[in-house]
């Protein structure tokens, strides 16, 4: 008799728990609203960024490599959400797309958007035949598109300006601006200092000025250029890296462009996944080591 009350208060603690869990995340949901939420999840060599609108809207900025981001996304997703309504592939490589098989086993995605670059991996080819099979919008990320993610969040994208079907990936990468009342965030995938000069060259000084640079590249010395920080004046700048295990990312001499523009870096490698939220006034960051 005594077992059988013994499992009885175990199922009622069971339940006790999975209840608070989800008034947690509800909570924590509902302390949310009207807070734009950006988190640079911690994949290693790699990129992946969760962007949550004042609304709601989840856009994924690439999916880092394989095995890598469910771990991350779950920890500031709630835990019974299971749609993504878009994402950005800034490029085709591995290090961004990795992840893509990984997150449909999970999640329902809305659309994809890419750069018009290409990758002859097997990885890529099974990512666009799935898109296919998946029927999930498919498109091109071009300059001069916005997109409403609700709440007045929006991302505009600057780059790329033509056909980059024939570009490298890095050269040809997504750039685009995440924009919340006063908090600007500059979106660079693994663009380049090449695709930061026509970035420049194509906005006025003012329109790219952003308080937080997603650096190109997790840091590599070929983007990054000191023309283009003394431009964007960003405060923060991220950094996505696995620390130089294989890449040596990130190179000293982006680090040392950044100090000298006394720009606070802060890195996946060093800190975790880092969580930027912003009433449209002002940043805070928080860290999941």
């Amino acid at each position: 008799m005594f077992k059988g009350w013994k499992k009885y208060w175990l199922l009622i603690l069971v339940f006790f728990l999975l209840f608070l869990v989800i008034f947690i995340f509800y909570a924590d949901s509902r302390a949310s609203r009207g807070m734009l939420t950006l988190a640079m999840l911690n994949v290693g060599q790699g990129d992946a960024i969760f962007i949550e609108s004042p609304s709601g809207t989840q856009v994924l900025f690439d999916v880092g490599p394989p095995r890598k981001i469910l771990g991350e996304l779950s920890r500031v997703m709630p835990p019974f959400d299971r749609t993504i309504d878009a994402v950005v592939i800034t490029n085709p490589d591995q290090d961004h797309i990795g992840g893509f098989m990984d997150i449909l086993k999970v999640y329902k995605v809305g659309q994809v958007f890419e750069a018009g670059t290409f990758n002859d991996s097997r990885t890529y080819q099974n990512l666009k035949e799935k898109i296919k099979t998946e029927n999930i919008g498919n498109f091109l990320a071009k300059r001069g598109m916005r997109m409403h993610l609700g709440g007045g969040a929006v991302i505009d994208i600057l780059f790329p300006d033509r056909d980059v079907s024939d570009w490298t990936t890095n050269d040809g990468s997504v750039v685009a601006i995440l924009s919340y009342g006063e908090t600007s965030v500059m979106l660079t995938g693994d663009a380049t200092s090449e695709t930061e000069k026509i970035v420049l060259a194509g906005n006025s000084a003012g329109a790219l000025d952003v308080d937080i640079l997603k650096v190109g590249h997790h840091g590599s010395k070929t983007s990054t250029s000191e023309n283009f920080i003394k431009t964007i004046t960003p405060e923060y700048a991220l950094i996505s890296s696995d620390g130089g295990e294989k890449y040596g990312h990130p190179h000293q001499e982006v680090l040392d462009t950044l100090e000298n523009f006394d720009v606070k870096i802060l890195r996946t490698d060093l800190l975790g996944t880092i969580i930027v939220k912003s009433d449209g006034k002002g940043e805070t960051f928080s860290f999941l080591k």
